[in-house]
């Protein structure tokens, strides 16, 4: 999922050695008792650090971030405007983008208000991101958790049968984090 890549990601552009866990969600396995104590919600991802269990793919980030002091800038205003930006994504592109994706590929019946009610959403949030890459490499200047976090959404556009037209900026940034050899 999106969300399990973010942490894959980060983990990559901090050079960390870790072990993966493969949850098959299609056998429920994250609904097992032993996955329910790690995440009660029962939801991937989900990271064993030391003692320290974390879950949630944007907790996981700020988590990461904060213990390796990267991928999140030094100053109060850069850190505040990195959590902005994980937040968006958080509580507006990954639930937007998963209704989009669940009425558009997977239902049997097709709902088409549903559809258009979620894509159009999508495309607006991403109008949102599109302005504000617009003379910008990255979300927040520097690479961040806040692009780690988007990217892993967006790059994916095509399930949810989002269109991307006249979306430019946020193009060439979807082209930049392709050349990272993390993603």
């Amino acid at each position: 999922t999106p969300n399990g890549y973010k942490v894959s990601i980060a983990l990559e552009e901090l050079g960390l050695k870790y072990k993966v866990k493969k949850i098959d969600l299609s056998k429920g396995m994250q609904r097992e008792k032993w996955f329910l104590k790690l995440n009660p919600n029962g939801r991937i991802p989900v990271l064993k650090y030391d003692k320290e269990i974390i879950f949630d793919s944007g907790a996981i980030l700020y988590f990461l971030a904060n213990k390796y002091n990267k991928l999140m800038p030094s100053t109060e205003a850069g850190r505040i405007e990195v959590m902005q930006w994980l937040m968006f994504q958080m509580s507006g592109i990954g639930p937007m983008q998963g209704q989009a994706n669940v009425f558009y590929r997977y239902l049997d019946e097709k709902i088409p208000t549903a559809i258009a009610r979620y894509q159009n959403e999508c495309r607006r949030l991403y109008e949102v991101l599109d302005k504000q890459l617009e003379g910008r490499q990255w979300i927040c200047n520097d690479f961040s958790i806040a692009d780690i976090a988007n990217w892993c959404w967006v790059r994916v556009y095509y399930w949810a049968g989002i269109n991307l037209e006249g979306l430019d900026n946020l193009i060439a940034w979807m082209k930049l984090m392709e050349k990272r050899p993390a993603c």
